[in-house]
């Protein structure tokens, strides 16, 4: 429930001087005195002695209802508005402390309220409720020279320029404008690139770049024999054109959207179908739709027209963008979970569109940019007109599905089949039936005594409980039926909101008009449609070609994917802490280039990687790192680390174990939307899961604190914030993971197998296939000496001292006469290949085995196969 106008808020007296932006707040009544003096004397002293031990800020707020706070009162708790003000007769205040019944009358504890406090409670209701001022600070909305002064000399805010490709001395070296923007800086600084790379280093690079897999035997192979001048443009449009690009390119925009696939913080919920987001985002990618539509499929989809219901619903679950960001379930109060939401959808929108920390003015002016409280909760309105459809409601602990709210998820076009009707009769009367018994003996003490199995007495009312509901929702819920995803919608109440001051939900200043930021102007921008929420103008607002930010940071955060570092380094930051452009002027040619191609990521990405610049190769001189030592002019290419994604996938390509069709769905679909323990059972499954499957990283389940083993060591992304960029360390864990985890060690097991197979291969061919698949090139002849060398030596040493295989320790017996019983497996529990891993199955069969098994581990664990050049 939003507070608007109509519901009187806190009352504020202030009278507002000239405001730096067009959202000018509404300046609200001054209360009536006598009427804060009666509330003073004669209310607050009932609400604070009978009702703030159980309904205040200070407590679990029984019911969800807080009395201490004017906007508690007014939105009431679970079932409905406490006080209307002018209206007693339908507020529950009056209604529960009037009560008849001993059981319900409020409060529960202590005296009753004598006639004269009920005649009070009710004049004060009938009287309009009034509350005391609350103090605006006298800065609030009033112009700052100093953001005046920042907004006409930051670049970021400034519009687009066109600037004209520099000359340069080197003329025959460039083939495309970027080279002219580089070159003539690297000739200013006196400074020449560095050669070009290498056919095969420059395959592997660009075949991980484009698709984040390493290119094949075949591929190297038809590469290396093709001698035409559009040899290397030829792989790059088939890189372009397949499926793994998508994959590849949709994980860059996974991080920025803060992918995952539970709530996250204290009370971990699953989003069972957010992977439909995420093959939503892949099969954009793929599909090269224009950046701009991108954009505003996610942050509007479900008001954008549709000519069909796939379009329809391919759009409604753009929108999980908004939906599926961290949320605090264990939140007590609905306001502050509400507006916590729409300042985590304000951060994710802002920093992923338009590169700056909007949030930060969420309590203030903002300390450094020129984005004011105002602004902030201009933008704030239209995402409390916008239903956070993420399935999930805000309650202090709880159980089971307690959190889940089936009509809160986005529902899908057309209709299910109806579901039998008896089977739902009958299933509805157990479920009430199970209900009831797990309410009546919940938190009692016999409930929570323990039993033989240590679990409380009352576990099996819940899991009963659990359970039949389950069954149910798989007949009548639309989500459970798959037809419904996480996203947003207009909510049934549109209006604009009010500035929280100093950030606290509950405290409402004057109401602001909702709106864009005026950090920098976006001529032509839309007006907000006031029978809409505001996100559609947003998105059209965001993707103006008249917008300086929106195609300057996509321009940018490409250019990091491809040469290691941003043009601005700060690729989800261009405010004024942020980094400033090396190259400027590019950076806008780009920017230019990208609009004017229709805003195509592919057709950017082939610009970039068919130049010059991007095809040199990696060596660095003394003159070069003393002038610019971290690369920033761009004289060569710089190596990078393979990500986690690219580690995993790179391991299973050269096992010959990689499944590349996509999987359906995730395994965390199948998930119910309960609590999630990060080292209970259901973590157990989802992780067991990830250890087993084969296809590519990006399909792995992704629950927030539930990161799967394989990509853990490698700095995969943090799922809290946008994460244009990831953090690359190098610390032992690294070393530990390539040397001794089960994943590795299967996959060398494979992949030793698999050079092994041809039984008419010399042990030269076979060491000539290990380094081609795992690094992409034929070994030297002292590599593969030292190679035959390590293999036979190792042979003898494992024939004469065989490791000793020690079996899983068996399970104790139940003392004589206890009931302790194990609970039957859950079928989600088990490992997809039904496989208990133990020691025992990493092991090699054989001695040669084992031989070529030690090889193909270390040339996982080398510095070669974890880093392109």
């Amino acid at each position: 429930m939003r507070f608007g106008p109509k519901h009187l808020a806190p009352l504020v007296i202030l009278t507002f001087a000239s405001f730096a932006t067009s959202q000018e707040p509404a300046p609200p009544a001054a209360p009536d005195p006598a009427k804060v003096e009666f509330f003073e004397k004669k209310v607050r002293p009932i609400l604070t002695d009978h009702c703030y031990q159980c309904h205040s800020a200070d407590t679990k707020p029984a019911g969800g209802l807080r009395v201490d706070d004017r906007n508690g009162l007014l939105s009431g708790g679970n079932t409905g508005a406490a006080v209307v003000p002018g209206d007693p007769g339908k507020s529950l205040l009056i209604t529960r402390v009037t009560q008849k019944n001993e059981k319900r009358r409020m409060p529960i504890e202590g005296k009753h309220l004598t006639e004269e406090q009920v005649s009070t409670l009710t004049k004060w209701i009938k009287d309009g409720a009034a509350w005391p001022a609350l103090r605006v600070p006298t800065s609030l909305g009033k112009a700052k020279p100093e953001y005046e002064k920042l907004k006409k000399e930051h670049w970021a805010w400034q519009p687009l320029t066109k600037p004209t490709t520099p000359a340069v001395n080197d003329a025959a070296w460039a083939r495309d404008d970027v080279d002219r923007f580089l070159l003539a800086k690297l000739e200013a600084k006196g400074l020449k690139p560095v050669g070009d790379a290498d056919k095969l280093t420059l395959l592997r690079r660009v075949t991980f770049d484009l698709t984040g897999l390493p290119p094949t035997q075949a591929e190297i192979e038809a590469f290396l024999k093709d001698n035409s001048p559009k040899a290397f443009e030829k792989v790059v449009d088939r890189l372009l054109a397949s499926s793994a690009f998508g994959e590849r390119w949709g994980r860059h925009w996974l991080d920025v959207a803060r992918y995952g696939e539970s709530t996250g913080p204290s009370r971990n919920i699953p989003y069972p179908h957010a992977w439909k987001y995420r093959d939503y985002v892949i099969d954009a990618v793929n599909a090269d739709v224009p950046f701009d539509r991108f954009i505003k499929e996610q942050i509007a989809g479900d008001l954008l027209p549709a000519a069909n219901n796939d379009e329809r619903d391919r759009q409604l679950t753009a929108t999980g963008l908004l939906a599926l960001g961290v949320k605090d379930v264990n939140q007590r109060f609905k306001v502050r979970f509400v507006m916590d939401n729409v300042d985590e959808q304000i951060d994710a929108v802002t920093r992923s569109v338009i590169g700056l920390t909007v949030s930060c003015a969420r309590c203030h002016d903002h300390k450094f940019d020129p984005i004011s409280q105002v602004d902030y909760y201009a933008l704030a309105g239209i995402f409390t007109s916008t239903d956070n459809a993420a399935g999930v409601r805000n309650q202090m602990g709880g159980a089971g599905l307690a959190y889940y709210v089936p009509a809160n998820l986005v529902k899908l076009s057309g209709e299910l089949p109806p579901a039998d009707p008896e089977k739902v009769k009958k299933l509805t009367a157990q479920v009430a039936e199970a209900k009831k018994a797990w309410d009546g003996i919940r938190g009692t003490p016999e409930g929570l005594k323990i039993a033989a199995n240590g679990q409380p007495t009352q576990r099996p009312f819940r899991l009963k409980y659990e359970g039949l509901q389950a069954e149910l929702n798989s007949l009548t819920d639309p989500a459970a039926r798959g037809h419904a995803v996480h996203g947003a919608r207009d909510a049934q109440v549109i209006a604009d909101t009010e500035v929280r001051l100093r950030g606290e939900a509950e405290k409402l200043g004057p109401t602001v008009p909702r709106g864009f930021l005026s950090t920098f102007d976006v001529p032509g921008a839309p007006k907000v449609n006031p029978k809409q929420s505001g996100r559609l103008e947003l998105a059209q607002w965001f993707t103006s070609p008249k917008n300086p930010l929106t195609p300057r940071v996509a321009v940018n955060r490409v250019w990091q994917h491809l040469f290691g570092s941003g043009i601005v380094n700060t690729v989800d930051n261009f405010g004024v802490t942020g980094d400033t452009p090396t190259h400027p002027e590019l950076l806008d040619h780009l920017a230019n280039r990208f609009i004017a191609d229709d805003w195509s990521v592919k057709k950017l990405v082939r610009q970039l990687v068919l130049t010059r610049a991007y095809q040199l190769g990696s060596e660095a001189t003394e003159a070069h790192r003393t002038t610019d030592p971290a690369n920033r002019l761009v004289w060569r290419h710089a190596p990078r680390r393979l990500s986690a994604e690219e580690v995993r996938d790179a391991t299973l390509a050269a096992a010959g174990t990689l499944d590349a069709k996509r999987p359906e769905g995730s395994s965390a679909k199948a998930l119910r939307m309960v609590e999630m323990r990060d080292n209970g059972p259901e973590a157990k499954t989802i992780n067991d899961q990830a250890d087993a499957a084969r296809y590519r990283s990006v399909y792995l389940p992704l629950l927030r604190g539930v990161t799967p083993h394989a990509l853990e060591a490698f700095d995969p992304v943090d799922q809290t914030l946008v994460s244009g960029t990831r953090d690359t360390t190098t610390v032992p864990g690294q070393s530990l993971f390539l040397l001794n985890s089960t994943f590795v060690r299967k996959q060398a097991i494979s992949f030793a197998e698999r050079v092994l197979k041809p039984k008419d291969a010399t042990d030269d061919d076979r060491v000539k296939a290990a380094y081609q698949l795992a690094l992409g090139r034929n070994p030297t002849d002292k590599e593969i000496d030292r190679a035959k060398a390590f293999v036979s030596e190792y042979e003898s040493v494992y024939r004469a001292n065989p490791p000793k295989v020690v079996a899983p320790p068996k399970k104790p017996k139940p003392a004589e006469g206890s009931k302790q019983e194990e609970p039957p497996l859950d079928p989600d529990q088990i490992d997809q290949t039904g496989e208990v891993v133990t020691e025992e199955s990493v092991q090699p069969k054989d001695a040669k085995t084992a031989a070529w098994m030690a090889l193909t581990q270390a040339l996982f664990a080398s510095a070669e196969f974890r880093y392109v050049r």
